[in-house]
Protein backbone atom coordinates (compact mmCIF):
# COMPACT_ATOMS: atom_id res chain seq x y z
CA UNK A 1 0.00 0.00 0.00
CA UNK A 2 2.81 2.39 0.96
CA UNK A 3 4.74 1.70 -2.22
CA UNK A 4 1.73 2.13 -4.48
CA UNK A 5 0.64 5.34 -2.79
CA UNK A 6 4.19 6.69 -2.93
CA UNK A 7 4.32 5.93 -6.64
CA UNK A 8 1.04 7.69 -7.08
CA UNK A 9 2.37 10.75 -5.33
CA UNK A 10 5.35 10.93 -7.68
CA UNK A 11 3.00 11.06 -10.66
CA UNK A 12 1.38 14.25 -9.35
CA UNK A 13 4.59 16.05 -8.48
CA UNK A 14 5.41 19.35 -10.20
CA UNK A 15 7.42 19.38 -13.41
CA UNK A 16 11.03 19.75 -12.20
CA UNK A 17 10.73 17.07 -9.54
CA UNK A 18 8.99 14.76 -11.99
CA UNK A 19 11.91 15.16 -14.41
CA UNK A 20 14.29 14.26 -11.60
CA UNK A 21 12.37 11.09 -10.88
CA UNK A 22 12.43 10.14 -14.55
CA UNK A 23 16.20 10.74 -14.75
CA UNK A 24 16.75 8.52 -11.72
CA UNK A 25 14.80 5.74 -13.41
CA UNK A 26 16.92 6.15 -16.52
CA UNK A 27 20.06 5.55 -14.48
CA UNK A 28 19.12 1.91 -14.17
CA UNK A 29 19.60 -0.49 -11.29
CA UNK A 30 21.37 -3.76 -10.66
CA UNK A 31 19.50 -6.67 -12.18
CA UNK A 32 20.11 -8.60 -8.97
CA UNK A 33 21.64 -8.13 -5.56
CA UNK A 34 24.37 -10.61 -6.51
CA UNK A 35 25.62 -8.24 -9.24
CA UNK A 36 26.09 -5.50 -6.65
CA UNK A 37 27.87 -7.83 -4.22
CA UNK A 38 30.22 -9.22 -6.88
CA UNK A 39 31.02 -5.82 -8.38
CA UNK A 40 31.85 -4.28 -5.00
CA UNK A 41 33.86 -7.38 -4.10
CA UNK A 42 35.79 -6.97 -7.34
CA UNK A 43 36.43 -3.31 -6.54
CA UNK A 44 37.80 -3.82 -3.04
CA UNK A 45 39.51 -7.21 -3.44
CA UNK A 46 42.48 -6.62 -5.68
CA UNK A 47 46.22 -6.77 -5.93
CA UNK A 48 46.66 -5.19 -2.51
CA UNK A 49 45.22 -8.34 -0.94
CA UNK A 50 47.76 -10.49 -2.80
CA UNK A 51 50.97 -8.50 -2.88
CA UNK A 52 50.70 -6.13 0.09
CA UNK A 53 48.80 -7.58 3.06
CA UNK A 54 50.79 -10.86 3.48
CA UNK A 55 54.09 -8.99 3.35
CA UNK A 56 52.91 -6.37 5.88
CA UNK A 57 51.81 -9.19 8.16
CA UNK A 58 55.21 -10.85 7.95
CA UNK A 59 57.14 -7.59 8.35
CA UNK A 60 55.10 -6.18 11.24
CA UNK A 61 54.98 -8.99 13.74
CA UNK A 62 53.06 -11.79 12.05
CA UNK A 63 49.91 -12.62 13.99
CA UNK A 64 50.44 -9.56 16.22
CA UNK A 65 49.78 -7.35 13.19
CA UNK A 66 46.13 -8.39 13.34
CA UNK A 67 45.68 -6.30 16.51
CA UNK A 68 46.19 -2.88 14.84
CA UNK A 69 44.65 -4.17 11.62
CA UNK A 70 41.39 -5.21 13.31
CA UNK A 71 41.33 -1.99 15.34
CA UNK A 72 41.50 0.11 12.17
CA UNK A 73 38.98 -2.18 10.50
CA UNK A 74 36.39 -1.73 13.27
CA UNK A 75 36.91 1.98 13.91
CA UNK A 76 37.60 3.26 10.38
CA UNK A 77 37.16 0.65 7.66
CA UNK A 78 33.67 -0.68 8.38
CA UNK A 79 32.10 2.67 9.46
CA UNK A 80 33.37 4.51 6.37
CA UNK A 81 32.45 1.59 4.12
CA UNK A 82 28.87 1.73 5.46
CA UNK A 83 28.84 5.53 5.13
CA UNK A 84 29.82 5.58 1.47
CA UNK A 85 27.59 2.69 0.40
CA UNK A 86 24.55 4.01 2.28
CA UNK A 87 25.17 7.53 0.94
CA UNK A 88 25.01 6.31 -2.65
CA UNK A 89 21.94 4.15 -2.05
CA UNK A 90 20.10 6.93 -0.21
CA UNK A 91 20.73 9.69 -2.75
CA UNK A 92 20.82 7.50 -5.90
CA UNK A 93 23.67 9.75 -7.03
CA UNK A 94 27.31 9.30 -7.95
CA UNK A 95 30.41 10.50 -6.13
CA UNK A 96 29.94 14.21 -6.93
CA UNK A 97 26.22 14.96 -6.84
CA UNK A 98 25.69 12.92 -3.67
CA UNK A 99 27.64 15.59 -1.76
CA UNK A 100 25.79 18.35 -3.61
CA UNK A 101 22.58 16.94 -2.13
CA UNK A 102 23.82 15.99 1.35
CA UNK A 103 26.48 18.58 2.17
CA UNK A 104 27.18 21.06 -0.67
CA UNK A 105 30.11 22.67 1.16
CA UNK A 106 32.08 19.43 0.68
CA UNK A 107 31.13 18.89 -2.97
CA UNK A 108 34.80 19.36 -3.77
CA UNK A 109 35.46 15.94 -2.24
CA UNK A 110 33.62 14.41 -5.17
CA UNK A 111 35.72 16.28 -7.72
CA UNK A 112 38.94 15.42 -5.87
CA UNK A 113 38.01 11.74 -5.79
CA UNK A 114 37.36 11.68 -9.54
CA UNK A 115 40.73 13.28 -10.30
CA UNK A 116 42.43 10.65 -8.13
CA UNK A 117 40.42 7.97 -9.93
CA UNK A 118 41.67 9.20 -13.32
CA UNK A 119 45.26 9.21 -12.08
CA UNK A 120 44.80 5.74 -10.61
CA UNK A 121 43.27 4.33 -13.80
CA UNK A 122 46.18 5.62 -15.88
CA UNK A 123 48.73 4.24 -13.43
CA UNK A 124 47.55 0.85 -12.22
CA UNK A 125 46.34 -0.42 -15.59
CA UNK A 126 50.03 -0.68 -16.54
CA UNK A 127 50.20 -3.59 -14.08
CA UNK A 128 47.69 -5.35 -16.33
CA UNK A 129 49.96 -4.74 -19.31
CA UNK A 130 52.86 -6.36 -17.45
CA UNK A 131 50.68 -9.30 -16.42
CA UNK A 132 49.44 -9.81 -20.00
CA UNK A 133 53.04 -9.93 -21.23
CA UNK A 134 53.92 -12.51 -18.58
CA UNK A 135 50.79 -14.50 -19.41
CA UNK A 136 51.62 -14.62 -23.11
CA UNK A 137 55.22 -15.58 -22.26
CA UNK A 138 53.92 -18.49 -20.17
CA UNK A 139 52.71 -20.28 -23.30
CA UNK A 140 56.16 -21.54 -24.23
CA UNK A 141 58.05 -24.80 -23.99
CA UNK A 142 60.36 -23.33 -21.34
CA UNK A 143 59.45 -20.35 -19.19
CA UNK A 144 61.66 -17.54 -20.51
CA UNK A 145 62.52 -16.29 -17.02
CA UNK A 146 63.64 -19.74 -15.84
CA UNK A 147 66.94 -19.87 -17.77
CA UNK A 148 69.81 -17.70 -18.96
CA UNK A 149 69.78 -18.74 -22.62
CA UNK A 150 67.98 -15.68 -23.96
CA UNK A 151 69.14 -12.67 -25.93
CA UNK A 152 68.44 -10.26 -23.06
CA UNK A 153 70.51 -12.19 -20.50
CA UNK A 154 73.94 -10.95 -19.43
CA UNK A 155 77.09 -12.89 -18.62
CA UNK A 156 76.33 -12.38 -14.93
CA UNK A 157 73.01 -14.24 -15.21
CA UNK A 158 72.46 -17.18 -12.88
CA UNK A 159 69.48 -19.49 -12.47
CA UNK A 160 68.37 -19.81 -8.86
CA UNK A 161 66.88 -23.20 -9.50
CA UNK A 162 67.89 -25.01 -6.37
CA UNK A 163 70.52 -25.09 -3.67
CA UNK A 164 72.73 -27.43 -5.69
CA UNK A 165 72.87 -24.85 -8.43
CA UNK A 166 73.55 -22.13 -5.91
CA UNK A 167 76.62 -23.98 -4.68
CA UNK A 168 78.11 -23.72 -8.18
CA UNK A 169 77.97 -19.94 -8.33
CA UNK A 170 81.28 -18.30 -9.06
CA UNK A 171 82.06 -14.88 -7.77
CA UNK A 172 80.15 -12.68 -5.41
CA UNK A 173 76.37 -12.47 -5.38
CA UNK A 174 76.84 -8.76 -5.95
CA UNK A 175 78.22 -9.55 -9.39
CA UNK A 176 75.41 -11.97 -10.28
CA UNK A 177 71.81 -11.39 -11.27
CA UNK A 178 68.88 -13.77 -11.31
CA UNK A 179 67.37 -14.88 -14.61
CA UNK A 180 63.98 -13.79 -13.24
CA UNK A 181 65.26 -10.31 -12.40
CA UNK A 182 66.85 -9.97 -15.82
CA UNK A 183 63.62 -11.00 -17.54
CA UNK A 184 61.76 -8.36 -15.51
CA UNK A 185 64.25 -5.55 -15.90
CA UNK A 186 65.83 -6.23 -19.30
CA UNK A 187 63.01 -7.96 -21.20
CA UNK A 188 59.77 -6.54 -19.81
CA UNK A 189 60.80 -3.06 -18.65
CA UNK A 190 64.21 -2.44 -20.22
CA UNK A 191 64.46 -0.06 -17.33
CA UNK A 192 66.56 3.09 -17.72
CA UNK A 193 68.92 4.70 -15.23
CA UNK A 194 66.38 7.19 -13.92
CA UNK A 195 63.35 9.37 -14.55
CA UNK A 196 65.61 11.85 -16.35
CA UNK A 197 66.05 9.37 -19.22
CA UNK A 198 62.63 8.00 -20.13
CA UNK A 199 63.88 6.32 -23.29
CA UNK A 200 61.58 4.91 -25.95
CA UNK A 201 58.18 3.30 -25.71
CA UNK A 202 58.13 -0.45 -25.11
CA UNK A 203 55.77 -1.31 -27.95
CA UNK A 204 55.00 -4.80 -26.67
CA UNK A 205 53.84 -3.24 -23.42
CA UNK A 206 51.98 -0.55 -25.37
CA UNK A 207 50.00 -3.24 -27.20
CA UNK A 208 49.29 -5.06 -23.94
CA UNK A 209 48.19 -1.73 -22.46
CA UNK A 210 45.85 -1.21 -25.41
CA UNK A 211 44.40 -4.68 -24.85
CA UNK A 212 43.83 -3.84 -21.18
CA UNK A 213 41.91 -0.67 -22.05
CA UNK A 214 39.80 -2.51 -24.64
CA UNK A 215 38.83 -5.15 -22.07
CA UNK A 216 37.91 -2.49 -19.51
CA UNK A 217 35.90 -0.50 -22.06
CA UNK A 218 33.68 -3.38 -23.05
CA UNK A 219 33.18 -4.40 -19.42
CA UNK A 220 31.36 -1.13 -18.66
CA UNK A 221 30.30 0.36 -21.99
CA UNK A 222 26.61 -0.36 -21.26
CA UNK A 223 26.77 0.87 -17.67
CA UNK A 224 25.73 -1.34 -14.78
CA UNK A 225 24.05 -3.76 -17.18
CA UNK A 226 27.44 -4.84 -18.56
CA UNK A 227 29.42 -4.14 -15.37
CA UNK A 228 27.27 -6.50 -13.32
CA UNK A 229 27.53 -9.28 -15.90
CA UNK A 230 31.32 -8.93 -16.18
CA UNK A 231 31.64 -9.19 -12.40
CA UNK A 232 30.29 -12.75 -12.48
CA UNK A 233 33.57 -13.78 -14.14
CA UNK A 234 36.11 -11.23 -12.93
CA UNK A 235 35.10 -11.46 -9.26
CA UNK A 236 34.66 -15.23 -8.96
CA UNK A 237 37.42 -16.73 -11.12
CA UNK A 238 40.26 -15.23 -9.02
CA UNK A 239 38.85 -17.12 -6.03
CA UNK A 240 39.03 -20.36 -7.99
CA UNK A 241 42.66 -19.63 -8.83
CA UNK A 242 43.42 -18.58 -5.26
CA UNK A 243 42.00 -21.85 -3.91
CA UNK A 244 44.01 -23.85 -6.46
CA UNK A 245 47.22 -22.02 -5.56
CA UNK A 246 46.43 -22.34 -1.85
CA UNK A 247 45.93 -26.11 -2.05
CA UNK A 248 49.06 -26.55 -4.14
CA UNK A 249 51.11 -24.26 -1.92
CA UNK A 250 50.32 -25.83 1.45
CA UNK A 251 51.18 -29.30 0.12
CA UNK A 252 54.71 -28.32 -0.95
CA UNK A 253 57.83 -29.19 1.07
CA UNK A 254 58.82 -26.19 3.19
CA UNK A 255 55.33 -24.66 3.12
CA UNK A 256 54.96 -24.80 6.90
CA UNK A 257 58.15 -22.76 7.30
CA UNK A 258 56.70 -19.98 5.16
CA UNK A 259 53.37 -20.07 7.01
CA UNK A 260 55.24 -19.95 10.33
CA UNK A 261 57.03 -16.75 9.30
CA UNK A 262 53.72 -15.34 8.06
CA UNK A 263 51.77 -15.89 11.29
CA UNK A 264 54.28 -16.19 14.16
CA UNK A 265 53.31 -13.37 16.57
CA UNK A 266 56.02 -10.95 17.61
CA UNK A 267 54.25 -8.62 20.03
CA UNK A 268 57.32 -6.43 20.52
CA UNK A 269 56.69 -4.99 17.03
CA UNK A 270 53.52 -3.34 18.33
CA UNK A 271 55.68 -0.74 20.07
CA UNK A 272 56.75 0.56 16.66
CA UNK A 273 54.36 3.33 15.46
CA UNK A 274 55.11 2.38 11.85
CA UNK A 275 53.29 -0.92 12.38
CA UNK A 276 50.10 0.95 13.23
CA UNK A 277 50.60 3.29 10.29
CA UNK A 278 50.96 0.32 7.95
CA UNK A 279 47.76 -1.25 9.32
CA UNK A 280 45.75 1.92 8.79
CA UNK A 281 47.13 2.54 5.32
CA UNK A 282 46.31 -1.03 4.29
CA UNK A 283 42.68 -0.64 5.41
CA UNK A 284 42.17 2.55 3.40
CA UNK A 285 44.11 1.18 0.43
CA UNK A 286 42.29 -2.14 0.17
CA UNK A 287 38.78 -0.90 0.96
CA UNK A 288 38.83 1.83 -1.73
CA UNK A 289 37.64 4.34 0.86
CA UNK A 290 37.38 7.97 -0.18
CA UNK A 291 37.39 7.37 -3.95
CA UNK A 292 33.62 7.33 -4.48
CA UNK A 293 33.59 3.75 -5.81
CA UNK A 294 31.26 2.52 -3.09
CA UNK A 295 28.98 5.53 -3.42
CA UNK A 296 28.59 5.12 -7.17
CA UNK A 297 27.99 1.37 -6.98
CA UNK A 298 25.57 1.77 -4.08
CA UNK A 299 23.59 4.36 -6.03
CA UNK A 300 22.28 1.60 -8.33
CA UNK A 301 20.75 -0.33 -5.42
CA UNK A 302 17.06 -0.41 -4.69
CA UNK A 303 16.10 2.07 -1.99
CA UNK A 304 15.23 -0.62 0.56
CA UNK A 305 18.28 -2.82 -0.03
CA UNK A 306 19.99 -3.74 3.25
CA UNK A 307 23.25 -1.93 2.50
CA UNK A 308 24.21 -2.06 6.18
CA UNK A 309 24.40 -5.85 6.27
CA UNK A 310 25.94 -5.98 2.78
CA UNK A 311 28.74 -3.64 3.84
CA UNK A 312 29.53 -5.66 6.94
CA UNK A 313 29.79 -8.94 5.05
CA UNK A 314 31.82 -7.40 2.21
CA UNK A 315 34.33 -6.06 4.74
CA UNK A 316 34.68 -9.52 6.26
CA UNK A 317 35.11 -11.01 2.78
CA UNK A 318 37.85 -8.52 1.94
CA UNK A 319 39.87 -9.11 5.09
CA UNK A 320 39.27 -12.86 4.92
CA UNK A 321 40.62 -12.94 1.37
CA UNK A 322 43.73 -11.06 2.48
CA UNK A 323 44.28 -13.57 5.28
CA UNK A 324 43.86 -16.64 3.05
CA UNK A 325 46.03 -15.19 0.28
CA UNK A 326 48.84 -14.97 2.81
CA UNK A 327 48.77 -18.76 3.13
CA UNK A 328 48.88 -19.17 -0.65
CA UNK A 329 51.78 -16.73 -1.04
CA UNK A 330 53.95 -17.66 1.93
CA UNK A 331 53.57 -21.41 1.49
CA UNK A 332 55.09 -20.98 -1.97
CA UNK A 333 57.79 -18.68 -0.59
CA UNK A 334 58.60 -21.22 2.12
CA UNK A 335 59.07 -23.89 -0.53
CA UNK A 336 61.20 -21.52 -2.59
CA UNK A 337 63.42 -20.65 0.39
CA UNK A 338 63.90 -24.34 1.17
CA UNK A 339 64.83 -25.21 -2.41
CA UNK A 340 67.41 -22.41 -2.55
CA UNK A 341 68.72 -23.00 0.97
CA UNK A 342 68.15 -19.40 2.07
CA UNK A 343 66.15 -17.67 4.79
CA UNK A 344 62.55 -16.65 4.07
CA UNK A 345 63.55 -12.99 4.51
CA UNK A 346 65.67 -13.24 1.35
CA UNK A 347 62.70 -14.10 -0.87
CA UNK A 348 59.90 -12.19 0.90
CA UNK A 349 58.98 -9.05 -1.02
CA UNK A 350 56.01 -6.74 -1.50
CA UNK A 351 54.43 -5.04 -4.49
CA UNK A 352 55.53 -5.69 -8.09
CA UNK A 353 58.64 -7.48 -6.81
CA UNK A 354 56.46 -10.24 -5.36
CA UNK A 355 54.22 -10.64 -8.42
CA UNK A 356 56.78 -10.29 -11.20
CA UNK A 357 60.00 -11.58 -9.64
CA UNK A 358 59.50 -13.79 -6.60
CA UNK A 359 56.36 -15.66 -7.62
CA UNK A 360 57.47 -16.35 -11.24
CA UNK A 361 60.69 -17.72 -9.80
CA UNK A 362 58.69 -19.86 -7.37
CA UNK A 363 56.40 -21.37 -10.03
CA UNK A 364 59.43 -22.24 -12.15
CA UNK A 365 60.39 -24.69 -9.39
CA UNK A 366 57.05 -26.53 -9.58
CA UNK A 367 56.17 -29.47 -11.84
CA UNK A 368 54.48 -28.25 -15.04
CA UNK A 369 55.45 -24.63 -14.34
CA UNK A 370 53.65 -23.29 -17.43
CA UNK A 371 50.27 -24.33 -16.00
CA UNK A 372 50.90 -22.64 -12.65
CA UNK A 373 52.22 -19.51 -14.35
CA UNK A 374 49.07 -19.26 -16.49
CA UNK A 375 46.88 -19.76 -13.40
CA UNK A 376 48.73 -17.13 -11.40
CA UNK A 377 48.84 -14.40 -14.05
CA UNK A 378 45.23 -15.02 -15.05
CA UNK A 379 44.32 -14.38 -11.42
CA UNK A 380 46.42 -11.20 -11.36
CA UNK A 381 44.79 -9.93 -14.58
CA UNK A 382 41.25 -10.54 -13.35
CA UNK A 383 41.98 -8.93 -10.00
CA UNK A 384 43.40 -5.90 -11.79
CA UNK A 385 40.60 -5.68 -14.37
CA UNK A 386 38.01 -5.64 -11.59
CA UNK A 387 39.43 -2.62 -9.86
CA UNK A 388 40.10 -0.88 -13.15
CA UNK A 389 36.65 -1.08 -14.70
CA UNK A 390 34.92 -0.33 -11.38
CA UNK A 391 36.99 2.84 -11.15
CA UNK A 392 35.95 3.78 -14.68
CA UNK A 393 32.30 2.98 -13.90
CA UNK A 394 32.49 5.17 -10.80
CA UNK A 395 33.96 8.01 -12.87
CA UNK A 396 31.31 7.65 -15.58
CA UNK A 397 28.49 7.51 -13.03
CA UNK A 398 29.74 10.63 -11.27
CA UNK A 399 30.19 12.65 -14.46
CA UNK A 400 26.89 11.47 -15.95
CA UNK A 401 24.96 12.45 -12.83
CA UNK A 402 26.38 15.97 -13.07
CA UNK A 403 25.13 16.33 -16.67
CA UNK A 404 22.35 13.72 -16.97
CA UNK A 405 20.36 15.44 -19.72
CA UNK A 406 23.48 15.94 -21.81
CA UNK A 407 25.10 12.50 -21.54
CA UNK A 408 22.15 10.11 -21.23
CA UNK A 409 21.08 10.46 -24.83
CA UNK A 410 21.75 8.07 -27.68
CA UNK A 411 25.32 6.80 -27.63
CA UNK A 412 26.81 9.82 -25.88
CA UNK A 413 27.76 7.85 -22.78
CA UNK A 414 29.57 5.23 -24.85
CA UNK A 415 31.36 7.93 -26.84
CA UNK A 416 32.40 9.81 -23.69
CA UNK A 417 33.73 6.57 -22.20
CA UNK A 418 35.65 5.88 -25.41
CA UNK A 419 37.13 9.38 -25.31
CA UNK A 420 38.23 8.95 -21.68
CA UNK A 421 39.80 5.55 -22.41
CA UNK A 422 41.64 6.86 -25.48
CA UNK A 423 42.99 9.92 -23.64
CA UNK A 424 44.09 7.83 -20.65
CA UNK A 425 45.77 5.34 -22.98
CA UNK A 426 47.70 8.05 -24.82
CA UNK A 427 48.83 9.70 -21.59
CA UNK A 428 49.63 6.28 -20.13
CA UNK A 429 52.10 5.54 -22.92
CA UNK A 430 54.66 7.51 -20.93
CA UNK A 431 54.41 4.80 -18.27
CA UNK A 432 55.40 2.03 -20.68
CA UNK A 433 58.59 3.78 -21.68
CA UNK A 434 61.95 2.54 -20.44
CA UNK A 435 61.71 4.94 -17.51
CA UNK A 436 57.99 4.44 -16.96
CA UNK A 437 58.35 2.55 -13.69
CA UNK A 438 59.85 5.67 -12.06
CA UNK A 439 56.74 7.65 -13.03
CA UNK A 440 54.40 4.92 -11.81
CA UNK A 441 56.04 4.94 -8.39
CA UNK A 442 55.79 8.74 -8.31
CA UNK A 443 52.03 8.57 -8.93
CA UNK A 444 51.60 5.73 -6.45
CA UNK A 445 53.49 7.53 -3.68
CA UNK A 446 52.01 11.02 -4.00
CA UNK A 447 48.64 10.77 -5.74
CA UNK A 448 47.09 7.44 -4.75
CA UNK A 449 48.73 7.17 -1.34
CA UNK A 450 47.28 6.52 2.09
CA UNK A 451 47.75 10.16 3.12
CA UNK A 452 45.46 11.36 0.31
CA UNK A 453 42.76 8.85 1.23
CA UNK A 454 43.12 9.79 4.91
CA UNK A 455 42.32 13.44 4.15
CA UNK A 456 39.25 12.48 2.14
CA UNK A 457 38.12 10.16 4.94
CA UNK A 458 38.47 12.94 7.53
CA UNK A 459 36.34 15.24 5.36
CA UNK A 460 33.71 12.52 4.92
CA UNK A 461 33.44 11.93 8.66
CA UNK A 462 33.16 15.65 9.41
CA UNK A 463 30.57 16.29 6.71
CA UNK A 464 28.26 13.42 7.69
CA UNK A 465 28.95 13.36 11.42
CA UNK A 466 28.87 17.08 12.20
CA UNK A 467 27.41 19.11 9.32
CA UNK A 468 24.70 16.85 7.92
CA UNK A 469 24.33 15.10 11.27
CA UNK A 470 25.11 11.53 12.27
CA UNK A 471 21.70 11.18 13.90
CA UNK A 472 19.94 12.33 10.74
CA UNK A 473 21.99 9.95 8.60
CA UNK A 474 21.07 7.10 10.95
CA UNK A 475 17.43 8.11 10.39
CA UNK A 476 18.00 7.85 6.64
CA UNK A 477 19.51 4.38 6.97
CA UNK A 478 16.63 3.30 9.21
CA UNK A 479 14.22 4.59 6.57
CA UNK A 480 15.93 2.40 3.96
CA UNK A 481 16.51 -0.85 5.86
CA UNK A 482 14.00 -0.71 8.72
CA UNK A 483 16.38 -0.42 11.68
CA UNK A 484 19.11 1.90 12.92
CA UNK A 485 22.83 1.18 12.64
CA UNK A 486 24.81 0.28 15.73
CA UNK A 487 25.59 3.16 18.10
CA UNK A 488 29.27 2.30 17.66
CA UNK A 489 29.02 3.19 13.96
CA UNK A 490 27.45 6.55 14.80
CA UNK A 491 30.11 7.39 17.39
CA UNK A 492 32.79 6.36 14.93
CA UNK A 493 31.46 8.88 12.40
CA UNK A 494 31.36 11.56 15.09
CA UNK A 495 34.52 11.05 17.10
CA UNK A 496 36.58 7.90 16.69
CA UNK A 497 37.14 7.77 12.91
CA UNK A 498 38.12 11.45 12.40
CA UNK A 499 40.38 11.32 15.47
CA UNK A 500 42.22 8.18 14.37
CA UNK A 501 42.46 9.35 10.74
CA UNK A 502 43.82 12.74 11.82
CA UNK A 503 46.37 11.13 14.12
CA UNK A 504 47.49 8.75 11.39
CA UNK A 505 47.74 11.60 8.87
CA UNK A 506 49.82 13.76 11.23
CA UNK A 507 52.10 10.81 11.95
CA UNK A 508 52.57 10.21 8.21
CA UNK A 509 53.70 13.83 7.82
CA UNK A 510 56.11 13.55 10.74
CA UNK A 511 57.57 10.35 9.30
CA UNK A 512 57.80 11.76 5.77
CA UNK A 513 60.98 10.92 3.89
CA UNK A 514 61.82 11.61 0.23
CA UNK A 515 60.74 8.93 -2.19
CA UNK A 516 63.44 6.48 -3.25
CA UNK A 517 63.24 3.96 -6.05
CA UNK A 518 64.36 0.52 -4.86
CA UNK A 519 65.64 2.25 -1.70
CA UNK A 520 68.66 3.43 -3.68
CA UNK A 521 67.71 5.88 -6.45
CA UNK A 522 66.92 9.44 -5.34
CA UNK A 523 64.60 11.35 -7.65
CA UNK A 524 65.68 14.80 -8.90
CA UNK A 525 64.21 17.82 -7.11
CA UNK A 526 61.75 18.60 -9.89
CA UNK A 527 60.24 15.10 -9.64
CA UNK A 528 59.34 15.71 -5.99
CA UNK A 529 57.72 19.01 -6.92
CA UNK A 530 55.82 17.21 -9.68
CA UNK A 531 54.60 14.64 -7.16
CA UNK A 532 53.32 17.28 -4.76
CA UNK A 533 51.70 19.17 -7.63
CA UNK A 534 49.83 16.04 -8.72
CA UNK A 535 48.68 15.43 -5.15
CA UNK A 536 47.48 19.01 -4.70
CA UNK A 537 45.76 19.05 -8.11
CA UNK A 538 43.12 16.79 -6.57
CA UNK A 539 43.01 17.82 -2.90
CA UNK A 540 42.99 21.55 -3.69
CA UNK A 541 39.58 21.12 -5.32
CA UNK A 542 38.01 20.77 -1.86
CA UNK A 543 38.83 24.32 -0.62
CA UNK A 544 38.49 25.78 -4.12
CA UNK A 545 34.91 24.49 -4.38
CA UNK A 546 34.12 25.84 -0.90
CA UNK A 547 35.40 29.31 -1.79
CA UNK A 548 33.58 29.25 -5.13
CA UNK A 549 30.24 28.41 -3.52
CA UNK A 550 30.71 31.04 -0.83
CA UNK A 551 31.69 33.73 -3.32
CA UNK A 552 28.87 33.16 -5.80
CA UNK A 553 26.15 32.54 -3.24
CA UNK A 554 23.39 35.02 -2.45
CA UNK A 555 22.86 36.93 0.78
CA UNK A 556 25.24 37.78 3.58
CA UNK A 557 28.28 35.65 4.37
CA UNK A 558 26.47 33.76 7.13
CA UNK A 559 23.45 33.19 4.90
CA UNK A 560 25.67 31.81 2.15
CA UNK A 561 27.50 29.62 4.66
CA UNK A 562 24.21 28.25 5.98
CA UNK A 563 23.01 27.59 2.44
CA UNK A 564 26.01 25.51 1.42
CA UNK A 565 25.83 23.52 4.67
CA UNK A 566 22.14 22.72 4.23
CA UNK A 567 21.07 19.49 2.46
CA UNK A 568 18.77 19.54 -0.55
CA UNK A 569 15.02 19.72 -0.01
CA UNK A 570 14.20 16.84 -2.37
CA UNK A 571 16.09 14.09 -0.54
CA UNK A 572 14.15 10.81 -0.51
CA UNK A 573 12.52 10.05 2.83
CA UNK A 574 9.39 8.19 3.82
CA UNK A 575 8.91 10.37 6.88
CA UNK A 576 7.20 9.07 9.98
CA UNK A 577 4.45 11.60 9.46
CA UNK A 578 3.88 10.20 5.97
CA UNK A 579 3.78 6.67 7.34
CA UNK A 580 1.23 7.73 9.95
CA UNK A 581 -0.79 9.32 7.17
CA UNK A 582 -0.68 6.11 5.16
CA UNK A 583 -1.94 4.05 8.09
CA UNK A 584 -4.62 6.64 8.79
CA UNK A 585 -5.69 6.57 5.15
CA UNK A 586 -5.91 2.78 5.24
CA UNK A 587 -8.02 3.03 8.39
CA UNK A 588 -10.34 5.66 6.89
CA UNK A 589 -10.69 3.62 3.73
CA UNK A 590 -11.69 0.54 5.72
CA UNK A 591 -14.23 2.56 7.70
CA UNK A 592 -15.68 3.97 4.51
CA UNK A 593 -16.02 0.46 3.08
CA UNK A 594 -17.79 -0.70 6.23
CA UNK A 595 -20.10 2.31 6.14
CA UNK A 596 -20.91 1.69 2.46
CA UNK A 597 -21.67 -1.97 3.13
CA UNK A 598 -23.98 -1.03 5.97
CA UNK A 599 -25.86 1.26 3.66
Amino acid sequence: MAASLSAGKHETLPGPVQDTQQSVKERGQWDSKMEFILTVAGAIIGLGNIWRFPYLCYKNGGGAFFIPYILYLVTCGIPLFILETALGQYTSQGGITCWRKICPVFEGMGYAAQVITIYGCMTYIVILAWAFLYLFSSFSVDLPWANCNNAWNTDACVTFGNKNASSNWTGSLLNSSSSVVEFWQRRVLRISDGIESLGGIRWELALCLLLSWIVCYFCIWKGVKSTGKAAYVTATFPYVMLVVLFVRGVTLPGAKDGIFYYLYPNTTRLADPQVWMDAGTQIFYSYAIGLGYLTSLGSYNKYNNNCYKDSFYLCLLNSGTSFVSGFAIFSILGHMAREQGVDISVVAESGPGLVFIVYPQAVSLLPCPQFWAVCFFTMIILLGVDGQFVGLESLMTSVTDVYPNLIRKGYRREMLLLLICCCCYLVGLIMVTEGGLYIIQLFDHYVCSGATLLLLSICQSLSIGWIYGAERFCDNIEDMIGYRPSSLVKYCWLYITPTICTGTFVFSLLKYSPLKFNNTYLYPWWAYWLGWFLAMSSLSLIPITMVYKLYWGKGTFWQRLQTICRPADDLPMMMKEEMVGLYALDHVTDDEKTYSNNL
